[in-house]
């Protein structure tokens, strides 16, 4: 396949709008979730949440979620140039405090779990900067981002969408 085939091909494929607005089949799922999301992130700094939910979705290629989490990471305070520097954190590391870049390593390790598990390392990294609850609550707003990432990429939401 030629480049340009390769490259109209992949085009092709994300410049239709979406294929369905699955909270409307499935309100009950949407709405647990909804649920889920508010109570994972209790007890956590809302800008880590939002540099959390923004790494994860750089990793899965959600436009839908960069676009709002983005927005909401202002909200809270972040610069411009943290989130700018986000998808190459550990190079800017001087940008990111000790327990952000935590947050961010094991936001990697379950979004990607290249090996099928979490290193040790990494968990325990994250655990000298967490005590036991807000661990908890990192772990389960990782996953619930990850799961919203999924929803929107797998059915195309597109940024700006509602």
């Amino acid at each position: 396949m030629t480049t340009e085939a390769a490259e109209g091909t992949k085009s092709e494929t994300h410049e239709h709008g979406p294929r369905m607005l699955w909270a409307q089949h499935a309100p009950e799922v949407f709405k647990a979730m909804i649920a889920l999301d508010a109570a994972a992130k209790r007890g956590l700094d809302p800008v880590l949440v939002e540099l959390v939910r923004i790494r994860a979705s750089q990793i899965n290629h959600c436009a839908f979620c960069l676009d709002m989490h983005i927005t909401e990471a202002r909200k809270a305070g972040e610069s411009e140039e943290r989130i700018a520097l986000l998808a190459a954190w550990e190079e800017a590391a001087g940008f990111y405090t000790e327990k952000e870049q935590a947050a961010l390593a094991l936001t990697e390790a379950i979004t990607v779990l290249t090996d099928g598990f979490v290193p040790d390392a990494v968990y325990d990294r994250a655990a000298a900067h967490f005590d036991d609850d807000e661990l908890a609550q990192l772990i389960a707003t990782i996953t619930t981002i990850n799961a919203w990432n999924r929803f929107a990429v797998t059915t195309r939401r597109a940024p700006g969408q509602g």
